[in-house]
């Protein structure tokens, strides 16, 4: 049998970040696999054919995979033909694979060709459903309708999700962007729910359902062969309960069982109390929340070395990978200049130009590429202000310094001190300056060096 794999990641899914994941993926399905892009959640924008083969070049060209389009962009134009046919290649893929765009239009789409039902099925015959960002967000027993939430400022509410998640044994609902700060001076966690929202949201949920946190450019792998959850990428996992969270670091390894047992912990723990996850202290009320990013500080967990939390989870503050990695450029090369260490700063502006073509097949809509296109040309610009001044002639560059000396000399001689007059011209006459004396005064030219 193939392997069962259901991996949940918060961003990144097109970018450097997770192509060690995607191999990984990849390694433990049969040789050429058969592999399918859903391109649903974005099948309404106008780009829709762009962003598709943007995916499709990053698999070839970082994955070393073909992807193919299983294509579903809207199910009630779609022809009973063409949505079977949409059925029938995620049914005989090994690879599924869906990302950015709208949840809630998603949603709308694959409930009405039964996507959830399909997925379930492969979870129990094999194959691989990555999800991402916003496919990521319709894995679970509910989905956030973010975009109406966040932009158009609908009462927060939960959305009926696919419920993939409950093929593992987990009730959950997915929320991505777990981390996300791009909010700035404003709380823009939890997919850009913030606390407040989230927190009057979690009141909502069915009895044993939590929220199942994913870190931007992180994921979770649940592994059905071996009932086994690991944690990848650059961030944490993180099981939040009645307002409390358990934060998995990367790296981590546990079982799918010990997730839900975690959830089970947190919601009937004391606030402020060390209890473990099976304890069985009465639950507490939830807290309101509000939208401050301040929140305890986290310990680790005598019993799981786990970061563990009462209350909110602080975001992170940190940039994304590849904004950390374009300012990290910048640096380089503002230091070289700095130092005149002209081939540094070529360097840094080479490997710049690097990471942003490892970026190029990403389908991430942020200004992030546009940012470092600008650095980029920046410290082009930079380099040419110094090579215009390298290449102007010799003469042109010293006539100011010259010009002065000629003029102290000049002083000098109509003084008579013809030592201070003669030292000044065998100086200049080292650094490669000629002087002719005539009744019309001192001319000079410059001897350059080869």
């Amino acid at each position: 049998m193939t392997a069962r794999l259901l991996v949940v990641m918060g961003s990144g899914e097109t970018s450097p970040t997770m192509v060690k994941t995607h191999r990984d993926v990849i390694a433990k399905l049969p040789p050429r696999p058969r592999c399918v892009l859903l391109d649903t959640p974005f099948g309404f924008q106008e780009n829709a054919d762009d962003i598709a083969a943007r995916a499709q070049a990053y698999f070839a060209s970082s994955v070393r995979v073909t992807v193919d389009v299983a294509s579903l962009r809207s199910a009630d134009e779609a022809t009973v033909l063409e949505r079977e046919r949409f059925v029938s290649d995620v049914r005989g893929a090994d690879f599924v694979f869906a990302g950015p765009g709208s949840p809630t239009y998603a949603l709308e789409q694959w409930s009405a060709v039964g996507l959830g039902r399909v997925l379930r099925e492969k979870m129990a015959t094999g194959g691989a459903i990555v999800f991402s960002s916003a496919a990521a967000l319709t894995l679970g027993t509910r989905s956030v309708p973010v975009y109406e939430i966040y932009k158009a400022g609908i009462r927060p509410r939960w959305l009926e999700g696919l419920d993939v998640l409950g093929a593992t044994g987990l009730s959950a609902a997915v929320v991505p962007h777990f981390n996300n700060a791009e909010g700035g001076n404003h709380d823009t966690r939890y997919c850009y729910l913030g606390e407040r929202r989230l927190s009057t949201m979690e009141r909502e949920l069915p009895p044993g359902c939590f929220v199942l946190g994913i870190d931007e450019h992180t994921c979770l792998t649940l592994d059905l062969e071996t009932a086994s959850a690991t944690v990848g990428g650059i961030g944490t996992v993180v099981v939040r309960a009645s307002g409390r969270t358990e934060a998995l670091p990367t790296g981590t390894t546990l079982q799918i069982a010990e997730i839900a047992e975690l959830a089970i912990g947190l919601s009937r723990r004391r606030p402020g109390s060390p209890g473990s996850p099976g304890s069985t202290a009465d639950p507490e009320p939830v807290p309101d929340g509000s939208d401050t990013t301040t929140s305890s500080t986290a310990s680790p967990s005598p019993s799981t070395g786990w970061a563990t939390q009462d209350g909110p989870l602080a975001g992170n503050a940190d940039a994304s990978p590849l904004s950390k990695a374009i300012s990290g450029y910048q640096a380089r090369f503002d230091a070289a200049m700095e130092s005149g260490d002209v081939p540094s700063a070529v360097a840094a502006a080479l490997d710049l130009e690097d990471e942003l073509a490892a970026w190029s097949n990403d389908t991430l809509q942020s200004d992030q590429t546009d940012r470092g296109r600008s650095v980029l040309r920046s410290m082009l610009v930079v380099l040419g202000r110094l090579a215009e001044k390298g290449s102007r002639p010799v003469a042109t560059l010293v006539k100011p310094y010259v010009d002065l000396l000629v003029g102290l000399r000049d002083g000098a001689r109509s003084d008579s001190r013809f030592e201070q007059a003669d030292a000044i011209r065998e100086g200049l006459a080292a650094a490669g300056v000629q002087l002719r004396d005539s009744p019309e005064g001192t001319a000079w030219s410059v001897t350059e060096a080869d």
